[in-house]
């Protein structure tokens, strides 16, 4: 049991035995209430069982059942205080960064909103007004800003309240009397509405530029793998030829291996800078869609429209429509490298022919072409064993005639 609490609230509540708050509250046949495990930990230590409030003697030790009704009121009771601790934890001094309270005196709280109206902050306090008072209810609130004197016209000190389209600008109600008289003007809100509304559209250009980035990352990386699985054919292949040969030819063989290493890593290094340069991309553009989003969601329409013209421009970012990773071409290594070694290895080269000419002839077919099948465009050998590309006259076949 913990240590018991001292709030007259709490007296209705409290166990006589461990003077805290009930934990599974049980009644007694007299109709004294105690925590279960404490009136049973009581009787456990006594050699008769008797009521610790009234004294009442038992002959036989009852049967305890949970209060149920108790319970829940302890229940109740235990949200209740939990509310009230969270709440007055809410009101709290303005630390360094938060924006404080204007009304409080002494020590200032931090502001729960702003009035764009009044230009000033208020803590949930001070807020109460704003809230329930018929001659402010009607105040714009925002959520606490820092330097509510900017929202003043600095040249007629009238709050900013509406935007001039011609100078794109904030103006106060007195500007387009003295100043912009044959300009356009509109509300703040009304101006907020389609900037928000071309955000919203920056939002979707800038999220499918991070998609087709992403494309192309993954079509890189496909590039990548086929330029990789040439490599290591071809270095299988390379192996292969020259096994018979390694003794002779080891100088060679490191030769070969690193030339194609080297186009691989040459491919692997392009590639991995179009994905280092798409990945900063990237980057830069879900932090350009965060401050979008951020300054999209915002009530402030001053910090909204004195922000729109960084936010609503591109950043620059490179066209890959046409980027490719262009795996480097194998065909035909092994065959110099064996080459190169040719006068030395002449003897050595022959066998290797030899060996490979006899693997080709057991794969071949004597092939005799049908003439009967063959397209008007094809001209065939009296043999049938050669055709060539005519131009749609006949064959040649001077049977035809008997």
């Amino acid at each position: 049991m913990s240590a018991g609490s001292s709030r007259r609230s709490e007296d209705p509540f409290l166990c006589s035995i461990c003077l805290d708050v009930f934990t599974d509250p049980v009644s007694t046949p007299c109709g004294h209430n105690f925590c279960k495990t404490c009136i049973t930990t009581h009787w456990d230590g006594d050699r008769s069982c008797q009521c610790p409030v009234c004294k009442k003697v038992f002959k036989t030790r009852p049967e305890l059942e949970v209060n149920t009704f108790i319970r829940e009121m302890v229940d109740q009771f235990r949200h209740e205080a939990e509310q009230k601790t969270s709440s007055s934890s809410e009101q709290q001094a303005a630390k360094p960064g938060e924006v404080p309270c204007d009304v409080c005196t002494g020590t200032r709280l931090k502001a729960l909103k702003s009035c764009l109206v009044c230009l000033l902050s208020y803590c949930e306090t001070h807020l109460e007004p704003h809230l329930t008072a018929s001659y402010v209810k009607r105040h714009q609130l925002v959520d606490p800003v820092e330097n509510l004197e900017d929202r003043m016209c600095q040249k007629h000190d009238k709050p900013l309240e509406l935007f001039c389209r011609t100078d794109q600008t904030c103006v106060c109600l007195v500007c387009p009397v003295l100043d912009h008289q044959t300009h356009e003007f509109v509300p703040l809100r009304e101006e907020c509405e389609g900037k928000k509304a071309e955000l919203e559209k920056t939002e979707a250009e800038v999220q499918q530029m991070i998609q087709n980035r992403r494309l192309k990352i993954q079509e890189i990386k496909e590039s990548l793998k086929i330029s990789k699985d040439a490599a290591d054919r071809q270095k299988a292949e390379g192996v292969q030829v020259f096994t018979d040969l390694k003794e002779s030819v080891e100088r060679s063989l490191k030769e070969l291996m690193k030339e194609i290493e080297d186009n691989q890593k040459t491919t692997e290094k392009q590639a991995e800078g179009f994905i280092k340069d798409l990945e900063q991309e990237i980057s830069e553009l879900m932090k350009r869609s965060s401050e979008v989003k951020q300054l999209a969601c915002s009530e402030d329409h001053l910090h909204l429209l004195q922000s729109f013209s960084s936010l609503k421009a591109a950043p620059p970012t490179k066209d890959w429509t046409e980027v490719r990773v262009h795996p480097p071409s194998y065909e035909g290594t092994v065959v110099r490298a064996v080459e190169q070694l040719e006068e030395k290895l002449r003897k050595k080269m022959k066998n290797l022919m030899e060996a490979e000419l006899k693997r080709i002839q057991k794969s071949a077919v004597d092939v005799t072409l049908d003439p009967a099948t063959a397209h008007p465009a094809l001209i065939l050998s009296a043999d049938g064993k050669q055709v060539y590309c005519g131009d749609g006259g006949g064959r040649d076949d001077d049977d035809d005639d008997d």
